[in-house]
């Protein structure tokens, strides 16, 4: 595990740095500095209404008595999208607006889904229920 994050810390800033160095030479510094500042904005504004409209369904759902399990999945992709907006860069940028999308979103929570499911199955993950309830 380690292995793959020290990986993915490694590749993605040496990816996002090659971009920018490329697009800014084609586009120009100050276009490139103009394009990462937009779409952290853009991406800020899509976060925070994404998550609002997220909580409403959580809410919704604690409402009607089920756990909302699909629910905080998309609310964690939101997260991780909103973070990723915030990150300047454009491959960064290009995973944070396809989780801000709900449609391309489902695609991730279904994958995210899928990879649990295959971990419990292998016993990689375990799940305990606790709870004080009393008839």
């Amino acid at each position: 595990m380690f292995l793959k994050l020290f990986s993915l810390f490694l590749i993605i800033p040496l990816v996002e740095l090659y971009l920018l160095l490329k697009i800014g030479g084609i586009i120009g510094a100050f276009n490139t500095v103009l394009v990462i500042f937009i779409t952290a904005t853009i991406g800020a504004y899509l976060a925070k209404s994404q998550g609002f409209l997220v909580l409403r369904k959580i809410q919704e759902a604690n409402s009607q008595g089920y756990m909302p399990g699909n629910e905080l999945l998309h609310g964690l992709f939101v997260l991780i999208g909103g973070f990723a907006l915030l990150t300047p860069g454009f491959l960064t940028d290009a995973i944070g607006f396809s989780m801000l999308i709900p449609q391309i979103r489902e695609i991730y929570v279904g994958l995210a889904k899928e990879t649990l499911r295959k971990k419990i199955e292998r016993g990689d993950v375990q799940m305990h229920m606790y709870t004080n309830f009393r008839p």
